[in-house]
């Protein structure tokens, strides 16, 4: 059996820990939703263009979660999830989101079984 990875202990690593407690081995690759927030839709469309043209799968929707920031741009990339590789997906996405006044929400997948 192999020996578990360790992460750093913030917000990815604390999903990393969970994915990995649920059995998954994090080696495979998968789709991973990444939701980016914005007071506008406008802003969250213009942020949704900007991907969209870089080929990801990307959706935008009123949903109300954080009453300052109601519109979500949820972003999907395919990737084995690495800390490394979120994090850097997701500072990536921070700088395209700032000048238009939008954050990280966050990330997740579907864990996966190893088999």
């Amino acid at each position: 059996m192999t020996q578990p990875m360790t992460f750093p202990d913030d917000a990815n690593g604390d999903v990393l820990r969970r994915l990995q407690r649920d059995g998954d081995p994090l080696t495979q690759p998968r789709d991973v939703d990444f939701t980016v927030v914005f007071s506008t839709e406008t802003a969250a469309k213009e942020f949704a263009a900007r991907f969209l043209a870089m080929e990801y799968r990307v959706s935008v929707e009123q949903t109300n979660c954080k009453l300052e920031l109601p519109w979500d741009v949820l972003l999907v990339k395919h990737m084995i999830p690495t800390y490394a590789g979120i994090c850097s997906f997701e500072d990536e996405l921070e700088r395209a989101a700032y000048d238009l006044g939008g954050k990280n929400d966050g990330w997740g997948c579907i864990a996966q079984n190893g088999k």
